[in-house]
């Protein structure tokens, strides 16, 4: 309700400008960015609450002929991938499963790890879908996207002109 009365609205912002302004609340604030920055990408295994999400890195390149998209998918074998292409968007999912075991003598230890991916990659020129190329290696999934030839004559490149 404070916000639907207008004659507040001044005090809140010079309270809010008192508190934004105070050396211990800007440290805390750097403090906080650090660690954001520092644990961003890490993974804490058993340690974080419910599955760990596995957002693998994906990059997408573009020449004349093709649209090469690339994946970097470490841990998973190409039984765990699939690929699907309708229209102009490439949805790549996954699976990652580990567990490792190990017996001793006086203990016994067992961890297992899972999580899954899908991304939804939009492709920005038609491409002969008959021809789509996907190879697996060494934990990098590379995708070869061949342009369609209406797709190639529809580019035009711009001159720059200037004053």
């Amino acid at each position: 309700m404070k916000y639907m009365a207008p004659w507040r609205w001044g005090r809140d912002v010079a309270v809010r400008k008192e508190v934004e302004d105070n050396p211990i609340v800007s440290f805390q604030r750097a403090i906080n960015a650090l660690f954001d920055d520092f644990f961003r990408g890490v993974d804490f295994g058993p340690m974080e609450m419910g599955m760990s999400k596995f957002n693998p890195r994906i990059d997408m390149a573009e020449d004349d002929k093709n649209i090469t998209i690339t994946a970097e998918l470490p841990g998973l074998d190409e039984k765990d991938i699939e690929i699907n292409l309708s229209k102009d968007i490439l949805t790549i999912k996954g699976e990652k499963k580990e567990e490792k075991e190990e017996k001793g003598k006086e203990r016994y230890y067992m961890e297992r790890s899972f999580g899954s991916f899908q991304r939804m990659i939009s492709i920005p020129a038609e491409v002969d879908t008959n021809k789509v190329d996907a190879t697996f290696k060494k934990g990098v999934l590379s995708i070869t996207l061949p342009k369609l030839a209406k797709a190639k004559e529809a580019q035009k490149k711009i001159q720059i002109k200037a004053d």
